[in-house]
């Protein structure tokens, strides 16, 4: 569906996109995340599982909102990459790449040719059930659809310059969970000097080549997104959405028992 790429339009303005993570793939929620003014949800499609309607009425909610729904695939697989866009992607992310050849082959994946290998279909909710197909919406899905991979491995350190190099090549988002699993810690340690190291180096690599790198935070939000749009992210990912409701529901909940309690 031909749409103003909102992530896009605001990282081309030299601004700071705001979004978060969908994981319950309610179409609803997609629809809350948009009229909340948010310009992207990146919806996981790595961990979780779904490969049917339910994710093209997410597009559909993501259009009436006018938020840029950014879903997220495992590698190794170019045609969900293709999938993910002819359902209406506005940005596909594609996680645990460690070296250039694995991200060359997203950036192939996601463009028409000559630039790339994505077979062409115009009947798809992206191509408006082939009432928008053509040149002028190939042409539009190769400039205006962003594409990214995850930055999760030690292994992808050393060769930041090369896959950031890459046209077509859009963004990244820094994985701290992973990155500290990769490294040996054993668990999610975000604030571990490595792993801090790490974001940092990747923040000062794609800032060479005017790539936008984000990252996801907790509370508190605005003290930890100005830590990390300090260093240079240029887009802020605030939690999961199932995690913020749970932490609602419980701090709540437990603050009304309290209040039982002292009576």
């Amino acid at each position: 569906m031909k749409m103003v790429n909102k992530f896009k339009k605001v990282l081309d303005e030299g601004k700071v996109a705001v979004g978060t993570c969908i994981d319950s793939y309610s179409a609803a929620a997609v629809e809350v995340a948009g009229y909340s003014g948010l310009d992207f949800c990146r919806i996981d499609n790595e961990y979780s599982w779904r490969r049917d309607e339910g994710m093209e009425n997410m597009m559909r909610a993501a259009a009436l909102t006018g938020i840029t729904p950014m879903i997220r695939v495992e590698k190794g697989d170019p045609y969900l990459v293709s999938k993910a866009f002819q359902a209406g992607a506005g940005a596909i992310l594609v996680s645990d790449i460690a070296n250039y050849e694995e991200a060359l082959a997203v950036v192939k994946a996601s463009k028409f040719a000559p630039r790339g290998i994505r077979g062409f279909s115009s009947f798809s909710f992206s191509g408006g059930w082939g009432t928008r197909g053509g040149e002028d919406w190939v042409n539009w899905s190769d400039t205006e659809l962003l594409v990214g991979i995850m930055v999760e491995n030690e292994h992808i350190i050393p060769h930041l310059d090369q896959i950031f190099a890459i046209e077509g090549l859009d963004y990244c988002l820094f994985g701290p969970a992973d990155y500290s699993m990769s490294i040996g810690l054993r668990s999610a340690k975000k604030n571990h000097p490595k792993v801090q190291e790490a974001i940092k180096r990747t923040v000062e690599a794609a800032a060479k080549y005017k790539k936008a790198v984000g990252i996801g935070i907790g509370q508190p939000w605005e003290e930890e997104a100005k830590k990390y749009m300090d260093m240079g992210c240029r887009f802020i990912e605030i939690g999961h959405e199932l995690g913020i409701l749970s932490s609602v529901w419980s701090s709540a909940g437990s603050g009304i028992r309290a209040l039982e309690q002292g009576s």
